[in-house]
């Protein structure tokens, strides 16, 4: 098998069962995630297959024993650096509370590549649509951090993002109670 995103596929899928995650709301096995994501960058007309294969494996520095070194060995520099542009840098709960973590990660995402931000448009829509649909109560937290951050990531593909603000919007009239 030579294709980069189909690789990446299989990796994302071995990383995220090594260490047993599931998604929060749904207990499905977590690279379903990635590979959702992995899809809707698939359908963006100026996708790469190294955009692909960081879609998929967008979330495993955070969650799983993989490193940057591992993914660039494995799929190159391009994905890695992809990869570390959408892997949230602050995390440490010394840095702050929440809000200004948030605050400082929305910076940076402002500043990432267009491709990582077209990837992380896909990621915010996936996560969205799960959120909204299972916790109403941390989707008002979450989707109001989601629009500070689609405010300022403007770089991206512009189909992908009005998708984007397209399911948060909805998600928020779901929240208010105007929408079911």
């Amino acid at each position: 098998m030579d294709d980069i995103a189909e690789r990446a596929a299989l990796f994302s899928g071995a990383a995220h069962q090594a260490v047993g995650q599931r998604r929060k709301y749904t207990g499905e096995p977590y690279w379903q995630h990635p590979a959702t994501v992995a899809e809707m960058v698939a359908a963006v007309e100026a996708a790469t297959a190294e955009m692909i294969a960081a879609a998929h494996l967008h979330d495993v520095l955070e969650d799983t024993a993989v490193t940057a070194l591992d993914i660039e060995e494995c799929f190159g520099q391009r994905v890695a650096v992809l990869v570390q542009e959408l892997t949230d840098q602050f995390i440490d709960p010394e840095i702050g509370n929440r809000a200004h973590r948030k605050a400082l990660e929305r910076d940076r995402l402002a500043q990432v590549s267009p491709e990582a931000q077209t990837i992380k448009y896909a990621d915010l829509i996936d996560n969205t649509i799960s959120i909204v649909a299972r916790d109403r109560g941390f989707a008002r937290v979450y989707l109001t951090e989601k629009r500070r951050l689609l405010e300022v990531m403007t770089a991206g593909d512009e189909a992908l993002r009005r998708q984007a603000w397209s399911v948060l919007t909805e998600g928020e009239a779901k929240i208010r109670g105007l929408a079911r």
